[in-house]
């Protein structure tokens, strides 16, 4: 009997469901969206209820698509974005409404707590520095805002260990992802009542659920579940993991010498340690999805996420060519620009920023002669400014790499690739055959799982095929190198109005 896995990804607005074999080949996948709500500037939220119907119906299409018996999948694991916030209430209902990664209501605290030393005090226990959308800094807002709902939560989830809970009725907390949350004591690999007493929310020690790892089990597909995903009453349903773990094991990403970058909404940039490193210009150590490694991140939300709005706002009744798709035709607008002929900057700043914490989204430069293809090279220029702004940090601490791994939307096109390569200056390495990284990620996680594989490594020879790489053009390299410093020369120079503005 040839052995399949599923592997479940649930980003800022998509949820995806994938079938893979045992060789990495992606058998099928469904995707469903669940809409964004935007009561306010700075809420981005999602129906939680919605959110795991949809991907109920991803599972169960998925499955239907690729005409596998559901005896023959071996198990699930789910994976999903950082941060955000997902709460289970005590009359076994949603608490709230879920919160993404992307909502900044919090912004106050993590400003309050580094200007009055409480930072400072838990930060060699929690190994990161505190952004809005961590949990930590949600649960204090809603501890002085939404006191009804903060004395109902029962379970604190991220978004993938709440789908885990709808499809077993088991609560855990997965290690990669809530060692990211700002709760938890990450050199010791558990919950601090300390930390929580610092952060003025000690009520939630309760309602953290005990840990797991990425390949342990966490239960078993309930009747309930069954009946709408169509999988097995019994199938095995795995720890999963934050997805920029699941994407790094997705790109084979098992030494510490590697370093990738992933482009989503978030600006992710990443390598692994047997230590964490602290003390230093990397803001963030978690726990890695491989025991014993430590994960060195420098992330923001602004990266390819802009693009998507640009094409939402300016380009739905775009007149595109016969034979062309929408993407073939922006790669050519880019592509009709040269580096050095686009003087305009683009502030990739729509959901947050790696700058000042109310910096906003910004066009620098516009005038009469320029056109969208000026606008749309901006953009695909400023998001890589902003990974190489993160990736600058990672290196203040480590040797540079041969090359860098890339995943996430910006890899579909070859165009932006190349300008990845030529910003950073690096080789740029892909993964081929497989779209859905992060359900691939997940799928190994299942073969470690159910033992087809010892571990990750092994998980990877046999799963994982890196395309050759992208080289970097010197010249073209040398031109951004001077316009990154115009980049960061504005991004500076705006400091200080951004205080002025509000969410």
């Amino acid at each position: 009997m040839k052995k399949y896995a599923i592997g479940v990804d649930n980003g800022g607005t998509v949820s995806k469901a994938a079938v893979f074999d045992m060789e990495g080949n992606e058998i099928a996948v469904v995707s469903r969206q669940t809409p964004l709500i935007t009561s306010r500037p700075g809420y981005n939220e999602r129906d939680m209820e919605e959110l795991w119907l949809n991907n109920c119906i991803c599972i169960k299409e998925a499955i239907k698509k690729s005409k596998i018996p559901p005896s023959d999948i071996i198990g699930l694991s789910v994976c999903g974005h950082g941060k955000g916030l997902y709460l289970w209430g005590k009359d076994e209902r949603p608490a709230y409404k879920g919160i993404v990664s992307t909502d900044n209501r919090a912004w106050q605290y993590p400003k309050k707590w580094t200007s009055d030393g409480t930072l400072e005090k838990i930060y060699p226990k929690i190994c990161q520095k505190l952004i809005p959308s961590q949990q930590a800094a949600l649960l204090a807002w809603f501890k002085d805002n939404e006191r009804d709902v903060y004395h109902n939560i029962k379970w604190v989830f991220s978004v993938k260990d709440y789908i885990r809970f709808r499809l077993t009725g088991e609560a855990y907390c997965e290690a990669t992802d809530i060692s990211g949350s700002g709760l938890m004591n990450v050199k010791n690999a558990c919950f601090d009542k300390d930390i929580l007493e610092n952060l003025g929310i000690e009520e939630i020690y309760d309602k953290l659920a005990p840990i797991k790892y990425s390949y342990e089990n966490c239960g078993k597909i309930t009747r309930e579940a069954a009946e709408l995903t169509g999988l097995l009453e019994g199938t095995p349903v795995l720890g999963g993991m934050f997805d920029i773990d699941a994407c790094a094991i997705a790109m084979a990403v098992t030494e510490p010498e590697q370093l990738c970058t992933i482009t989503g909404t978030w600006s992710i940039n990443e390598f692994i340690s047997p230590e964490p490193i602290t003390g230093t210009a990397i803001s963030m150590n978690s726990l890695y999805a491989i025991p014993g490694y430590y994960l060195l991140e420098e992330c923001s939300p602004t990266s390819a996420g802009n693009m998507d709005w640009f094409i939402n706002n300016f380009m739905e009744n775009e007149k595109i060519p016969p034979g062309k798709d929408l993407y073939t035709y922006i790669n050519e607008l880019v592509s009709s620009v040269k580096p050095e002929e686009c003087d305009v900057y683009y502030l990739p700043f729509l959901y947050g920023s790696n700058r000042h914490s109310l910096a906003k989204g910004s066009f620098i430069g516009l005038t009469t002669y320029h056109t969208k293809a000026h606008m749309l090279r901006a953009i695909y220029e400023g998001v890589a400014f902003s990974h190489k702004y993160h990736i600058e940090k990672l290196l203040s601490a480590r040797k540079p790499p041969e090359s860098i791994r890339m995943a996430g939307g910006a890899v579909n096109s070859e165009v932006w690739v190349k300008i990845f390569a030529d910003v950073l200056g690096y080789p740029i390495e892909t993964v081929t055959g497989v779209k859905e990284l992060g359900a691939l990620g997940c799928a190994m996680a299942t073969a470690v799982g159910a033992g087809v594989y010892k571990d990750y490594k092994e998980a990877a020879e046999n799963m994982v095929c890196v395309n050759n790489p992208v080289l970097p053009d010197k010249i073209n390299s040398e031109i951004y190198e001077k316009k990154y410093k115009k980049y960061t020369a504005i991004t500076d120079a705006l400091e200080s109005l951004w205080d002025s503005f509000t969410i």
